[in-house]
Order: C-alpha cells, then sequence, then structure tokens
C-alpha cells in the first residue's frame, strides 16, 4: 500500500508502473551478482580443498557445513524481518557473507573453512529468504509463473556465470576469493536502491514431519534424495574434476553443464508433468540420471564427461521442483506453507549427507566413486517412486496442481510465490474454507 507522503507528492502526470516484473529489476540484478559470487565461491573451495591436499573425508565435511548453515539461515531470518526490517536484514547478511567469502584465502585450513562455509550457508540463506520474500510479494496472479521462470534462470545463471569465472586467475592466490567477495558486497547495491516496498513478514506455519509423511511419502522421498543428489553435485564435482586433472577450465565447464542442463530441461519437464501422470515423470527423470551417473564411472577428462553432467542437470534437478508439484497434489491450500518449509528442510538434510556420503565413498573407492554416489541417490528414487506406481493409484491429471520451476537450492518462501497464501492469522474462531478445485485425495499411501 503507497503511503500517505508518497501519494501527497506523486505526480499525476505521470503513469504509473503497471508491470510488477519491471519493478522487480533491482531484486534480480541483486540476486544475479549475489549468485555470481555464491557459484564462484563454492567451486574455488572445492579446488583449492584437493590443491591444498586436505583429506577428502574433511572436504566432504567441509561442503556440508554449507548445507546445515542453510538450514539455521533460514528460520532465524524469518524471525529476524520482523523485527530489523528487509533491507537491514539484506544487508548485515550481504556484509558478513562478504567477510567470510575472503577469509578463507588467509586461513588456509580445514577447521576455519569448516566455520566459513557454515557461516556463508546462514547468510545465503537469509539472503535467499529476504529476495524471495520480497518477490512473493511484488508478484501478481498474472506475473507468479513469470517471476518463478526468472528467478530460477537468474539464479541457476548466476551459479553458471560463477563457474567460468574460474578461468579468471588461480585458485591457489588470493584473486578468486576477493571476486566473490566483491560480487557479493555489490548485490546490496540495487536491493537498497530499490523503488519497491518492504513486504510484510510471512506467518511461520508448521506441519509436523509425521503428518506430511503419512499424506506424501513419495514427495518426502524424493526431497530426501534430490537433496542428497544435488548436495554431491554442487558441492563435489569440483573436488572430483580437480583429483582427476582437469584443468580449471574444464572444471569450470564440467559444473556448468549440470547447470545449463537443468535451465533449459526444468520448465519442459514440469509442462510435461502437468499433462501426464507426475509420478511417471519422477521416475523417468530419476532413471535416466541413474542411467548418466552410471555412464559417468567410464568418462575421464574428455568431453563425454561434459554430456554426462549436462543429462545429470537435465534430470537430477528438475526433482525438487516435481516433488514440491506432486506434494501440492495431495495436500490442501491450508496446508502448502507448513509443507513447503518442512520439504526445503528434508532437502536440506539430504543435502548435508550427500557430499559426507560421496567424500567418504571416495576416500574409499577412489575417485570414480564420485558417481557411484549419484547412482545410488538417483537410483533409490527411481526404485520407490516406482513401487508407489504399482501400490497406489496416481491423482487424476485434471485434478494435479500445476507446475511451477524452482532453484535448486530456495527457501520455504519460495513455494510461496508461486500460489499466494494469506500472510496474517486468521481471527478465533474464523475458519478457512478450501476451494473446491483444491480438494484432491486425502492420501497417497496404499488404501
Amino acid at each position: 500500500m503507497m503511503s500517505t507522503e508518497s501519494s501527497v507528492h506523486a505526480r499525476p502526470s505521470q503513469p504509473a508502473i503497471t508491470s510488477p516484473l519491471l519493478s522487480m529489476w533491482a531484486l534480480f540484478i541483486g540476486v544475479l551478482a549475489m549468485m555470481i559470487g555464491n557459484g564462484l565461491q563454492g567451486t574455488v573451495m572445492g579446488v583449492r580443498s584437493t590443491t591444498e591436499s586436505f583429506n577428502v573425508t574433511m572436504i566432504g565435511f567441509i561442503q556440508a557445513a554449507y548445507y546445515v548453515g542453510f538450514l539455521a539461515g533460514s528460520r532465524f531470518t524469518i524471525r529476524a524481518l520482523g523485527k530489523v526490517g528487509h533491507v537491514r536484514v539484506f544487508a548485515a547478511l550481504a556484509s558478513m557473507a562478504s567477510t567470510a567469502f575472503v577469509l578463507p584465502a588467509m586461513f588456509v585450513n580445514p577447521a576455519a573453512w569448516l566455520f566459513m562455509r557454515l557461516v556463508i550457508g546462514f547468510c545465503m540463506a537469509g539472503l535467499y529468504v529476504v529476495t524471495e520474500s520480497w518477490l512473493n510479494d511484488q508478484s501478481t496472479p498474472e506475473t507468479r509463473g513469470r517471476t518463478l521462470s526468472i528467478y530460477m534462470v537468474v539464479t541457476m545463471g548466476g551459479v553458471t556465470i560463477g563457474q567460468l569465472l574460474l578461468n579468471v586467475a588461480d585458485p591457489g592466490g588470493f584473486e578468486l576469493f576477493v571476486i566473490a567477495s566483491v560480487l557479493v558486497s555489490l548485490s546490496l547495491v540495487p536491493m537498497a536502491l530499490s523503488e519497491s516496498s518492504a513486504p510484510a513478514v510471512p506467518v511461520d506455519a508448521v506441519l509436523p514431519f509425521r503428518t506430511l509423511l503419512a499424506i506424501v511419502p513419495t514427495g518426502v522421498v524424493t526431497m530426501f534424495f534430490s537433496g542428497a543428489a544435488a548436495g554431491a553435485v554442487f558441492a563435489f564435482a569440483p573436488v572430483y574434476a580437480a583429483r582427476i586433472g582437469m584443468s580449471n577450465g574444464q572444471i569450470s565447464l564440467f559444473i556448468s553443464a549440470a547447470l545449463v542442463g537443468s535451465m533449459l530441461f526444468q520448465i519442459p519437464i514440469g509442462s510435461l508433468s502437468d499433462k501426464l501422470p507426475r509420478r511417471g515423470i519422477m521416475a523417468g527423470c530419476a532413471g535416466a540420471a541413474t542411467l548418466a551417473s552410471a555412464l559417468g564411472l567410464g568418462t575421464g577428462t574428455g568431453n563425454e564427461s561434459l554430456a554426462v553432467m549436462f543429462v545429470i542437470g537435465a534430470t537430477s534437478f528438475p526433482l525438487y521442483s516435481l516433488a514440491i508439484a506432486y506434494t501440492n497434489d495431495w495436500i490442501s491450500s491450508e496446508q502448502r506453507v507448513g509443507a513447503s518449509g518442512l520439504l526445503v528442510m528434508i532437502n536440506g538434510v539430504g543435502a548435508i549427507l550427500g557430499p559426507v556420503a560421496a567424500s567418504t565413498l571416495m576416500s574409499l573407492f577412489g575417485s570414480a566413486a564420485y558417481f557411484w554416489s549419484l547412482i545410488g541417490t538417483h537410483g533409490a528414487v527411481f526404485a520407490y517412486v516406482m513401487y508407489r506406481i504399482v501400490v497406489r493409484d496416481p491423482v487424476p491429471i485434471e485434478d494435479q496442481s500445476t507446475y511451477q520451476p524452482y532453484p535448486a537450492r530456495s527457501s520455504p518462501l519460495a513455494t510461496a510465490i508461486g500460489r499466494r497464501i494469506p500472510k496474517v492469522p486468521l481471527a478465533k474462531g474464523v475458519r478457512r474454507v478450501v476451494p473446491k478445485a483444491d480438494k484432491t485425495p486425502s492420501s497417497d499411501e496404499p488404501t
């Protein structure tokens, strides 16, 4: 709502900006700078930890610390927004992240790096929460789909550009750490100068894990193992590539191939899942990712490894959005806010375990075990979804919720962009009515 002061001083001769997307330009520019820096920093630490001869198992814990911080940061930021506001929270977290990005170049030891990755994950989660809360508030029913699509492309595109910056300087120096730090600091500028008003703080809804598991176990299992797979791909791909002798240029392309695959195929796969039984699409993606991971066992440093990573990115990363859409097929509108927060937490737990599992296997069986970890995570999704297809009838296609694309890593507020949820609690004794179109079968469990 426009304030009294802005209403008094508004110029009647100037037409109002009618497109909410135009008012979001500053947010998207800030997100782009932030994700370029984050993508570069994560890869630099993975490559540098290998050249510094850190123990591979310890590298797994260092990379997993990011996701531990991510889980904590999401909860902290949602509470902090109501006390100090969006701009101040963003400024504080961006400054802290910028510092944490550059300090690993000064303190090159595993303990310091583990702590810094924890801090970085904490800060990045908070920055996601602020950004996604802002985007949710600025979205309208007509622009929500486009907003999510642009947000997904900007986020994944920024991480991809960050990989390519690996070629700008030697990961063994301090320059890349400084570049990543500067980029995150610059993300604050368009955010602070944005003409968009700070949104209201959303209600922190809670849905018990047992309730969600009882209603839609397929969504829970898929979200967990897709998190483990994404954690291994994001966190350990640079470690694997460096250990088998890829050059910096090859490493950047190796990781970028997965990200490009995700950007190109997430929306087409989602559109297909709106027209066909969604579990079949989920099983197809998981099966294709499993096969591609198996083919990765026979690749080295050549171009065939890029094709493998492209297919993995194209079929693995959409599982996150598919799990959210499938869960929404089975739950009511009243449960979606709580379910989204719980799904993000489940995905985060999987992402913590993914790098640890990959590093443990690599320490025991060598670098090729990286792809064995991906075979295990994607294979688990494929096997479980196929089992559910056999024992439980699907939701009718006409009753399926609409698919929305999400980045591979987001906060619980991102799902609210796709479907506006009331932000103010109802008065005592007042009951929300679920629209008829939103009524779905009560459980994904066998009858």
